[in-house]
């Protein structure tokens, strides 16, 4: 148990039911932090389809269960490729909550998957527009906030197992979660007389809405049955096992409390063995 209580989280890309973002709000809801739940909120073109966003209807669903764990909680619509949204959203949190304590970057595009010599520039601009420069400006905005409140605070990027390995079709994540660890590294050297630390949380395969996605996608590039791509996956694990959104939250929850103050600048393997640097 991580003691939260009467702090402020904001956690992107947390509208999507059963996903990594809602396993977060829930699991930081559960150590008494109050919760600031923001996604898109509605379709926005074929990258962004209803299919691989957070609804206003599904964040609101998550905005009740996180108060149910008795802290408060409130659904904020923002597109996070753009500055003034975000600035929004955290001088809207503050308004609400008094402080924004801390942010994480869960919000990404995973599903664009092309082969390199045919990937469209606009599939590199969709990905490397939400999952990095969305985390630089919310890290941005967070971070003007929190030394405003001179108290200090936490940063927490979702990066990927693809931040430190290569992945096929995957050119424009893996750059963006390499750049997303770039990210954290100068931050956390720049933030931290603030007393402001910034680390990232690297999984691996997590099973998610959208990981029934790329799981689907691999499959079929590899010429094999759904079910015998996902054990391949289980059997190269050492813990043979995939991951869980619950193992993902559980080190967001360690790494926002003040069990890690004196942890910053590194990258977190939530891998089950598969991910070693």
């Amino acid at each position: 148990m991580y003691n939260l209580k009467g702090k402020t989280a904001i956690v992107t890309g947390s509208g999507r039911i059963d996903g990594i973002g809602e396993a977060i709000v829930l699991k930081l809801a559960e150590q008494g932090c109050n919760v600031v739940i923001s996604d898109i909120g509605v379709a926005q073109g074929e990258n962004f389809s209803e299919e691989h966003i957070g609804t206003t209807e599904d964040m609101e669903t998550i905005v009740k269960k996180a108060k149910n764990k008795g802290v408060n909680a409130t659904a904020i619509v923002c597109d996070i490729r753009f500055e003034d949204q975000v600035e929004v959203l955290v001088n809207k949190t503050r308004d609400v909550f008094g402080s924004v304590d801390i942010m994480v970057n869960n919000a990404g595009v995973g599903y664009i998957m092309e082969p390199f010599t045919e990937f469209k520039e606009e599939s590199w601009d969709a990905v490397l527009d939400v999952n990095l420069k969305g985390a630089f400006l919310c890290s941005k905005h967070a971070a003007i906030a929190m030394i405003d409140q001179g108290k200090g605070g936490a940063i927490i990027n979702i990066a990927s197992q693809a931040a430190k390995s290569g992945f096929p079709f995957a050119a424009a994540y893996t750059a963006s979660k390499h750049g997303m660890i770039g990210l954290t590294r100068s931050n956390a050297v720049e933030l931290g007389t603030y007393k402001i630390r910034v680390n990232a949380v690297c999984p691996n395969h997590i099973t998610t809405g959208l990981g029934h996605w790329q799981n689907k996608f691999f499959s079929d590039k590899l010429g094999l049955e759904y079910d015998d791509y996902l054990q391949s996956i289980v059997d190269k694990n050492p813990l043979k096992r995939t991951g869980l959104v619950e193992d993902i939250a559980k080190a967001v929850a360690f790494l926002a409390s003040d069990q890690a103050d004196y942890i910053t600048g590194e990258a977190m393997n939530v891998s089950g063995g598969e991910e070693y640097h």
